[in-house]
C-alpha cells in the first residue's frame, strides 16, 4: 500500500549504467549484489529494485535466484523489474510476500503478458504511460493510457490500489518541457484516477551537472504534485524525500 507515506523504491540493483554490477551478475558473484541490497535497506528504502537485464544472462535462471537471495538478505518487499513476462513469473514464485512488478504498458501485448501474472501472483504493478505510439507529447495523452490500464488491471480483478502509474520523467536536457509534462501528468492521475504514482527521479537530470541537486529539486516538486513512490538511491536521496512528505 502506496497510499500513504511516500514510498521509496531503491535502485541500485539495476545493471543499466553500473558496470561493477554487470561484471558481477554475469559472475553470479551475489555478494556484491547483497551488499548493495545492505546498503539501501539501512538507507531506510521501503522497496527494493531487482534488475538482472545484462547481455548475454539468462534472466529467466538469473532472476529468481537474485530475487531470492536479496529478499532473505534485506527483509524488504521486491520490485521485480524485467521486460521479459517469462523471468517476472519466475522470480515471483520464489519471492516470498506481495511483490512489485515493473512493468506493464499500454501496448496490447505488454497488457496480454504481465497482467494475469500479477494477479495470478496477488502482486502490484507498475503501469507506465507509454503504447504502441511510444510517450505522448502530452499529460492528458498520458492520462488516457493510465486510464486505459487501470481499467484492464481491475476488469481482471486486480484491486486498483495495487496500480501504480509512472507517468514517465524524460530529461530536461533534451526537452525544456520535460518535467512539466511529468508534474501535470501526475496532478491528473491523482485527480481523475486516484491510484498512486510512482517516478523514476534520475531520468530527469540526466546528462546535465550537478545532478543531484535537480534531483531533489524533482523529488521535491513530484511530492507536492501527488507522486507517492519514487525509485531513486535511497542513501542519498531518503531524507529529501522524507521531510517533502512531512512539509505537505
Amino acid at each position: 500500500d502506496t497510499l500513504g507515506a511516500v514510498a521509496v523504491i531503491g535502485e541500485s540493483i539495476n545493471p543499466t549504467g553500473r558496470k561493477k554490477l554487470a561484471e558481477a551478475l554475469v559472475e553470479r558473484n551475489f555478494d556484491y549484489v547483497l551488499e548493495l541490497a545492505r546498503r539501501q535497506a539501512a538507507g531506510m528504502a521501503d522497496i527494493l529494485e531487482v534488475n538482472v537485464g545484462v547481455p548475454g544472462v539468462d534472466e529467466v535462471a538469473l532472476l529468481p535466484a537474485v530475487a531470492k537471495v536479496v529478499a532473505e538478505e534485506a527483509g524488504l518487499p521486491l520490485c521485480i523489474d524485467s521486460a521479459d513476462p517469462n523471468a517476472i513469473e519466475a522470480a515471483l514464485r520464489v519471492v516470498p510476500g506481495k511483490s512489485l512488478v515493473n512493468s506493464v504498458n499500454g501496448e496490447e501485448r505488454s497488457l496480454r503478458a504481465v497482467l494475469p501474472l500479477v494477479k495470478e501472483f496477488d502482486a502490484a504493478v507498475i503501469g507506465l504511460t507509454m503504447d504502441e505510439k511510444g510517450i505522448p507529447a502530452t499529460a492528458e495523452a498520458r492520462l488516457a493510457i493510465a486510464a486505459k490500464i487501470c481499467d484492464r488491471a481491475v476488469g481482471q480483478g486486480i484491486p486498483a490500489e495495487d496500480v501504480i502509474i509512472d507517468p514517465l520523467v524524460l530529461t530536461v536536457g533534451a526537452e525544456d518541457s520535460a518535467a512539466s509534462v511529468t508534474l501535470r501528468t501526475i496532478e491528473l492521475v491523482r485527480r481523475e484516477l486516484g491510484v498512486s504514482v510512482n517516478v523514476g527521479a534520475s531520468n530527469v537530470s540526466f546528462g546535465l551537472p550537478d545532478r543531484p541537486i535537480i534531483n531533489q529539486a524533482f523529488l521535491a516538486m513530484a511530492i507536492h504534485a501527488g507522486a507517492n513512490c519514487l525509485i531513486t538511491d535511497p542513501t542519498k536521496m531518503t531524507a529529501i524525500v522524507r521531510a517533502s512528505d512531512l512539509l505537505l
